[in-house]
């Protein structure tokens, strides 16, 4: 962004001289029998905190990851979202707009959002992505026509208004992501768990059917005996 020759401040792009608390969105599932959907999200929040030992606070997406986050006795800001398939679009953009205004107040100074990446429908991945404080580098403008731009009231008010819509398209594409992850895992472990009871009843079918014409051949064999007598 050019404007002239003056630098260009924001407090999403601007980082904290010190770091005093990190907060987390982390969208887990509803239910289980999905896997290793739901402990893989755990375990990235818990390798995350631990890299940086620094005081957190929480906003749970999923009944699991608020069920989480209480038994670990997490700082909640907010439980409204405790079920993932009843978030839309605007609670999304809701939930920005107030993150986005808890980051300028101070209430913590890093956001990120630890969710489960769809690769395939036999690979996700959990990952934590760092959303605020926004990479910045700044250049001096440019004599081009990008140098022309005009922006009213002023750069740092467009781009300011600019960034909770940014956070709510990477929070709803983020929970697009973990929806199909929690989906996938889930058919997964649904034919693994078919596919397992399958084998079994055809381990207990031959078991049976061995000890059947055990049976038989007994009955048979005293028969022939005591014929002979």
């Amino acid at each position: 962004i050019a404007y002239g020759k003056r630098d260009f401040r924001s407090p999403f792009v601007e980082p904290r001289e010190e770091i005093k608390k990190v907060c987390y969105i982390v969208i887990a599932g509803d239910r289980g029998l999905a896997g290793g959907y739901n402990s893989n999200i755990n375990k990235a929040l818990e390798a995350h905190i631990a890299s940086h030992g620094k005081p957190v606070c929480v906003v749970p997406v999923g009944k699991k990851a608020v069920e989480y986050c209480q038994r670990k006795k997490l700082e909640i800001l907010t439980e409204q979202y405790n079920i993932v398939e009843d978030v839309t679009v605007g609670n999304c953009f809701e939930a920005a707009h107030f993150l986005a205004d808890e980051f300028c107040k101070g209430a913590f100074d890093e956001l990120y959002i630890v969710y489960t990446n769809f690769v395939s429908m036999l690979s996700q991945n959990a990952t934590a992505m760092r959303i605020l404080p926004i990479p910045y580098e700044k250049s001096e403008a440019k004599d081009d026509l990008k140098s022309l731009v005009l922006y009213e009231p002023n750069p740092e008010a467009v781009f300011n208004a600019v960034v909770p819509e940014y956070i709510a398209g990477i929070f709803y594409g983020a929970l697009s992501q973990s929806w199909a992850s929690e989906l996938a895992a889930r058919r997964t472990a649904m034919d693994a768990a078919s596919q397992n009871a399958s084998d079994m009843i055809d381990d207990l079918s031959l078991k049976y059917n061995r000890a059947r014409q055990g049976a038989i051949t007994q009955e048979i064999t005293e028969i022939v005996a005591g014929a002979e007598h």
